[in-house]
């Protein structure tokens, strides 16, 4: 899976690690936003890698297995933060996600027959630092989003958005580069 084969979405041991991962995350939400040290512990204990204690991820947020995802220094995430981690996800410092929004690494044929087999891939998402994710944007697989760059709410971003840009709309396109 993490090779970028394909591999069976519903191997045993995957679905065990998926239900693990699913309790941890039922635990998470279920905390008082107050809890801030247990959700920060959760957090560390889910995730890949946490540049620092400065992370904030609001409730609810899912996620698949959470160990493929790396956030970096002052990460924050808003309200209903849905990440398929099937492959890395990785995001720099200093980055703001918005409400709704989603990271989807695991693809699927668009043969109905192949599709049924159960058979998928994943592929790799990137995010540079600074970078804003407005609210309601869907990442797709594959996808690199460049340093100091902002996604407008609403987005579909389908593939890679270079540094120092804001894109819009569903395909998401460039709109305007930004000054360094």
């Amino acid at each position: 899976m993490l090779a970028g084969l394909v591999y069976s979405a519903v191997d045993a041991e995957l679905l065990k690690e998926l239900g693990e991962v699913k309790d941890i995350i039922h635990r998470y939400n279920g905390l008082r936003p107050s809890a801030v040290e247990e959700r920060l512990s959760i957090l560390k204990g889910l995730l890949g890698e946490i540049g620092d204690d400065e992370i904030i991820i609001n409730q609810p947020f899912y996620c698949d297995y959470g160990k493929q995802i790396r956030v970096g220094k002052r990460f924050f995430a808003n309200f209903n933060f849905t990440v398929l981690d099937e492959a890395p996800v990785t995001v720099g410092d200093d980055c703001f996600i918005g409400p709704n929004v989603s990271i989807y690494t695991a693809c699927h044929s668009t043969d109905p027959h192949e599709r049924n087999s159960r058979r998928e891939w994943a592929r790799p998402v990137t995010i540079g630092n600074n970078v804003w994710i407005g609210g309601s944007v869907t990442i797709l697989p594959g996808v690199h989003i460049g340093s100091n760059t902002t996604i407008g709410a609403g987005s579909v971003v389908v593939s890679d958005i270079p540094a120092s840009s804001v894109a819009v709309g569903n395909p998401a396109r460039v709109i305007r580069k930004i000054e360094d």
